[in-house]
């Protein structure tokens, strides 16, 4: 399975960014996919999860601001980001499994 992360790019603070995951296979049975992140200088933690049932978990980084969705049609995975920090800036990444996306670059500034 492939991974192909979309969306990132430049944002002013308070600003919103929809990342995109699709996958290069049906998603549909899958129990569960996840958005993770890497800010400069720091380890990858996990942003997000969403599972088979729609159900989602969220680390204290996205809580409010981050909704994350699924559309099996489209084997697609979605992180909405709003209300944008600085700190916020990092490097995005889907997981499916054992599989990563190559990550999409956020980067939020003034």
């Amino acid at each position: 399975v492939q991974l192909q992360a979309s969306g990132g790019g430049f944002v002013q603070p308070g600003g919103s960014l929809r990342l995109s995951c699709v996958a290069s296979e049906n998603i549909l049975s899958v129990n569960s996919m996840s958005w993770y992140r890497q800010r400069p200088g720091s380890s990858r933690e996990l942003v997000a999860t969403i599972y088979s049932d729609r159900k989602t978990y969220y680390e204290d980084v996205g809580k409010g601001r981050f909704t994350i969705s699924r559309d099996n049609d489209k084997n697609t995975i979605y992180l909405q980001m709003d209300n944008l920090k600085p700190e916020d800036t990092a490097v995005y990444y889907c997981r499916m499994r054992n599989t990563w996306g190559q990550g999409t670059l956020v980067t939020v500034s003034s």
